[in-house]
């Protein structure tokens, strides 16, 4: 019964996702780049290290990572907004936004490999082949093929999948929530909820949620979306994303911190997998499935956006099917010397210098334009990019 109600809610938030009125509603379009790169598939890996790590005090530390990434994404909306306005110009300015497109180009490129890591773990997670080798081997086969995609026929041709695995992501997550919490209510009721202690604190404590800024990045790909939509839509958009993804964060992390004892989780990337098989036997099918879609889209569009950066910052020296074959050799690399948590910390890490290099450049603007107390709320958070930058670690 549990299985087909979870199928039944599935179905219908894809239905209400695809039905007319929702799918051509600009703000909604606009909302699905950035909502879709927050909540990819590191929403399944975050849920078994925050119970781990953190015992009973990780929807405090999911709310704080919200709360910091929703701090950078007001300095990346300040920047749009100002940018709209034709607001300051100068040699400082134009050097920081170079050097936060050659972070970003370079986050691009190991998110790219934490993206297909974690594809190849769930690709074998239900298979015989389940180990590290066979998930290192299939991540391999994906960065050839998206390089020979890249190199000879570009990546339209596999874009669309990105608007398909969206809808299908967000559906299969509401079957997931309603499938906990029905699980919630049946501990609660059955056995009562468990509050577990924490099995890091303090400053390492500090130094892991660093390390996992990147499973709440993506909002900032609303401030490249100028083509298709004004600043104002933009800066709606991102905060309905930002708002949208923070409320299923906790809830999923509520539900799952109080009914699981962390001797109950693995620490590896495909924990969530086994876990839900308890839930319901449907949902390790439909979280491979979502898993699978959405690294492999976000993949293409981050290796698409990364290309096109690299060209742009060299000044037309790195093309952009050189910058695919030099990211696909980095991922390849990144793949058999580094485990997923590592790339996890590293790509945190460099887009955490990213959002304080833009944190930078809207303090400035934010002076420039008299607003003295904006200018040092962004200033702190320069600060905050480049500690996480510096501090950030991965799981152990």
């Amino acid at each position: 019964m549990l299985n087909a109600l979870i199928l039944a809610i599935v179905v219908l938030f894809g239905a209400i996702l695809i039905w007319p009125r929702v799918a051509n509603s600009i703000l909604w379009r606009a909302t699905v780049t950035p909502l879709a790169s927050i909540i990819g598939s590191g929403f399944l890996v975050l849920g078994p290290i925050l119970d781990i790590s953190y015992g009973g005090y990780a929807p405090l530390v999911m709310v704080g990572l919200c709360g910091v990434a929703y701090a950078f994404g007001a300095t990346i909306r300040f920047n749009i907004a100002d940018i709209e306005m034709g607001g300051a110009h100068s040699a400082v300015l134009a050097a920081l936004e170079r050097a936060a497109s050659v972070v970003l180009s370079f986050a691009f490129v190991v998110s790219v490999a934490y993206y297909l890591n974690l594809f190849g773990s769930f690709g074998v997670s239900l298979t015989d082949l389940d180990d590290s080798y066979h998930a290192n081997l299939l991540t391999t086969a994906v960065f050839v093929l998206i390089l020979l995609t890249g190199l000879l026929r570009g990546f339209s041709a596999l874009e669309r999948m990105e608007q398909v695995s969206v809808g299908l992501k967000l559906a299969i997550i509401a079957g997931l929530l309603f499938g906990l919490a029905v699980h919630f209510a049946e501990v609660t009721v059955n056995r009562g909820l468990a509050f577990d202690p924490p099995q890091v604190s303090g400053w390492a404590g500090v130094t892991l949620m660093a390390g996992l800024m990147v499973t709440v990045q993506g909002f900032e790909t609303s401030r490249y979306l100028g083509a298709s939509y004004d600043a104002s839509t933009r800066i709606r958009s991102m905060q309905l994303a930002q708002w949208v993804s923070t409320g299923i964060y906790c809830v999923y992390i509520i539900l799952l911190t109080y009914t699981f004892t962390p001797d109950a989780l693995g620490l590896d990337e495909t924990a969530i997998i086994d876990l839900m098989q308890v839930v319901a036997p449907i949902l390790p099918l439909l979280l491979v499935l979502a898993a699978l879609s959405a690294q492999f889209s976000a993949a293409i569009a981050d290796t698409s956006g990364s290309g096109g950066l690299m060209a742009e910052v060299s000044g037309g020296l790195i093309t952009e099917k050189r910058a695919y074959t030099l990211l696909v050799g980095i991922g390849i690399l990144l793949t058999w010397t580094a485990n997923i948590f590592e790339i996890i910390s590293y790509a945190s890490r460099a887009f955490a210098l990213y959002y304080g290099l833009q944190a930078a450049i809207a303090a400035i603007r934010a002076a420039h334009c008299g607003q003295s107390v904006r200018a040092g709320c962004f200033g702190v958070m320069a600060v905050v990019g480049a500690a996480i930058a510096v501090i950030g670690t991965p799981v152990e």
